[in-house]
């Protein structure tokens, strides 16, 4: 037979009545009034279908039954505290706002590296194009780009150059006699919508066509691998695919596009937590040796 739940703050009013014998010191201690507490208490010898307290004209006392359960209740709600304080003990995991494809291909690549060497700091990731509001998004910090010719965010640090290449899969390049098939459909995002535009202006080549732009470089990488056309990315975000022969680089650089990676921090005093992810993220970022020489 299923057992009803018992009223939380029922058992919460009993105890506080219990310790401090008296309904007016429990309503003041609940906040509520002393009507409030009486209901309480009645509710619960209704569900338990006994007698707690003995009831007076001005007093109020706890009959056997009732001083038998406030001590057991004792224990129990020593227990509940206990986890609760183990519970806000733990540090809360950093917010971090990033853009899809950069979150996906480039950061959780690497967050197990992260973990390893801070086991007790934990990352939660978020995407979104927009611009980000950290004090009023609750995010503790954000990785968006910003032109190189503009002001840097204040107390940011810098972390990469966003670079581009052009990629396809070896089934398109089946039978072109050049590294360039000239047939093929260009692919980008709609975020980054410019970038082939740049990359044919430096090539000095026309598009046959416009591009084909999905909502992010993610789903036009993943239209590449399949065949569909030649995607523009940063080499980064598909070295796996390369190594393992998935995509093929159709040439042997990438060119800037003017825009910088920058890690965006909270205005005043940085957590060790997130002082400790921002020198870890800027270590990571330099290996790849995209940025220019210059001082975080």
């Amino acid at each position: 037979m299923s057992r009803s739940p018992l009223p939380f703050e029922s058992l919460w009013a009993f105890r506080i009545v219990a310790e401090t014998g008296s309904l007016t010191a429990a309503a003041a201690a609940l906040g509520v009034t002393q009507p409030a507490v009486s209901k309480r208490l009645r509710d619960l010898e209704l569900t338990l279908g006994c007698s707690l307290v003995r009831r007076s004209v001005n007093a109020i006392g706890l009959t056997k039954a009732g001083a038998h359960f406030a001590e057991e209740l004792q224990s129990g709600f020593s227990q509940i505290q206990a986890a609760v304080d183990h519970l806000r003990a733990q540090p809360a995991p950093l917010r971090i706002r990033a853009y899809t494809t950069w979150a996906l291909r480039w950061l959780i690549p690497r967050l197990p590296r992260f973990h390893a060497a801070h086991p007790g700091i934990d990352v939660e990731v978020s995407t979104s194009t927009a611009i980000v509001d950290l004090a009023r998004e609750g995010v503790d910090a954000a990785v968006q780009t910003v032109h190189a010719d503009a002001a840097p965010p204040f107390g940011g640090r810098r972390l990469q150059a966003v670079m581009i290449s052009p990629f396809a899969a070896p089934s398109l390049l089946k039978g072109v006699p050049g590294p360039w098939p000239a047939s093929a459909r260009l692919l980008g995002s709609k975020v980054r919508a410019g970038d082939w535009d740049l990359w044919l202006r430096q090539a000095s080549t026309d598009a046959m066509q416009p591009p084909l732009l999905f909502e992010s470089t993610t789903l036009a990488i993943q239209a590449a691998m399949e065949g569909l056309g030649i995607v523009i990315c940063s080499p980064s975000f598909v070295r796996e695919e390369v190594e393992t022969g998935k995509l093929v680089a159709l040439s042997d650089i990438s060119i800037p596009t003017g825009d910088l990676y920058w890690l965006f921090l909270p205005t005043g005093r940085i957590g060790e937590a997130l002082g400790t992810f921002a020198d870890w993220l800027v270590r990571e970022a330099r290996t790849e040796n995209t940025l220019p020489d210059q001082k975080p």
